[in-house]
C-alpha cells in the first residue's frame, strides 16, 4: 500500500469511526510502523488541511468536523479511489470498449484520461493493465450508435420513441410509436423491450434492425417492475411472453460437471439423478431459442418432456441430418 492509498484509507477510518482511533489501530489497517502512521496524520493536516485531533481523554485520533467550513463533513480534495477502485473503473471502462467500440466513446474519454493519470501516480502503467483484460464478443451484431443513442435517452427519460423497425421476417420498415421500459444487453447484443402502441402489446426489439429513431416528447406509457418481469422473464430466452411449459433436460455425467454451474433461467430447478446425470428444469414459451440451445450439446443432453419440444427436436435433428446424406 502506498502513500496515495494509505491517505484514503486513513480517511476512511476517520470517516467510519464515530469514536477516537488509537495510533496502533491505525498501524493494524494500513499494514505500516509507528513513524509512518504518525507521518501520515501530519501530512494530511498540512497538505490536505484535514481536521484531525487527538483525544488525550481516549487516546485517539478522529475529525473535528467543527473546525470545517459550516461544520460540514470533511472531504479529500478533489476526486480520490484506491488502487482497487481504479482497476474496477478500468475493468468497468474495458467493458464499455469491447461490448460495443464507439458507444459514448467521446464522453467516456475525460474518465478513461483521468483513470491513466490516476494509475500512473501509484506506479502502474494503464496500457500493462488494460492488456491483460480480454472480453470476447462472439457472434456480436453491429448497430448505428446515433441510434443507440436516442434509444438510452428514451429509456432512461422515460419518454416515447417513435422508430422504424424492419424485423428479420419483415419484407420492409414499420413505423411506429413505442414507450421504452428497458434495454437489455443479451448474448453479447442489444434489446429494447417497449410497449408497442402500433401492436397495443408488449414487444421486443432487436436495437440494430432499428432504422429510425427519435425521441417525442410525450411521456412513455409506465408498467410495474412486476408486470414487466411476468412478461419479459418469466420464461427462457430473448423471445418475449409468459412461460407456458417447462422443459425437463437430462445431461451426461460428463457435461453435468459444466452445466450444474450454469444458470439458464431464474426460475429453474434442477437436481443430481442416481447415475450421475444431471436433470434441469426450465421455464419456457417460445422454444425457438431454447432448441438452438439444446442442440448445441448433441448427444450429452436429452429432452425428457415435454413431447411437443422432444418432436421439435427430432425434426430439427432429422433435417440437419438430410443436409448431409
Amino acid at each position: 500500500m502506498d502513500q496515495f492509498d494509505r491517505f484514503y484509507a486513513l480517511h476512511n477510518i476517520f470517516k467510519i469511526k464515530k469514536h477516537p482511533v488509537s495510533l496502533s489501530y491505525i498501524m493494524d489497517e494500513l499494514e505500516c510502523a509507528t513513524s509512518t502512521a504518525k507521518r501520515l496524520i501530519s501530512r494530511m493536516r498540512l497538505y490536505l488541511d484535514a481536521p484531525i485531533e487527538y483525544s488525550r481523554q481516549h487516546n485517539g485520533y478522529y475529525y473535528d468536523y467543527s473546525k470545517t467550513r459550516n461544520s460540514h463533513p470533511y472531504e479529500l480534495p478533489g476526486l480520490w479511489f484506491n488502487t482497487s477502485e481504479l482497476h474496477a473503473l478500468l475493468t468497468t471502462q474495458t467493458l464499455l470498449e469491447n461490448v460495443d467500440p464507439g458507444i459514448y466513446s467521446q464522453q467516456l474519454s475525460p474518465l478513461k484520461q483521468r483513470i491513466q493519470s490516476l494509475l500512473e501516480h501509484t506506479g502502474e502503467k494503464y496500457d500493462d493493465i488494460s492488456q491483460r483484460i480480454r472480453i470476447l464478443s462472439i457472434a456480436q451484431r453491429t448497430f448505428d450508435n446515433h441510434i443507440f443513442r436516442h434509444v438510452t435517452t428514451a429509456v432512461l427519460q422515460r419518454k416515447k420513441l417513435k422508430i422504424n423497425y424492419a424485423g428479420r421476417q419483415q419484407t420492409q420498415a414499420t413505423e411506429r410509436s413505442v414507450s421504452p421500459q428497458r434495454l437489455i444487453h443479451y448474448r453479447y447484443n442489444w434489446y429494447l423491450d417497449a410497449w408497442c402502441h402500433l401492436r397495443k402489446e408488449f414487444r421486443t426489439f432487436a436495437v440494430e434492425r432499428i432504422t429510425f429513431a427519435k425521441v417525442e416528447n410525450s411521456k412513455a406509457k409506465t408498467f410495474s417492475q412486476q408486470a414487466l418481469n411476468e412478461y419479459f422473464a418469466s420464461a427462457f430466452g430473448i423471445f418475449s411472453g409468459k412461460a407456458k411449459h417447462t422443459a425437463v433436460l437430462h445431461f451426461t455425467p460428463e457435461r453435468a460437471r459444466w452445466v450444474a454451474e450454469e444458470q439458464w433461467h431464474p426460475q429453474q430447478q434442477s437436481k443430481w439423478l442416481d447415475n450421475g446425470s444431471y436433470e434441469l428444469c426450465i421455464p419456457y414459451g417460445n422454444a425457438t431459442e431454447l432448441i438452438m440451445d439444446i442442440l448445441k450439446y448433441g448427444t450429452d443432453v436429452e429432452v425428457i418432456k415435454p413431447a411437443s419440444l422432444k418432436n421439435a427436436v427430432k425434426r430439427k435433428i432429422h433435417s440437419m441430418a438430410q443436409l448431409y446424406q
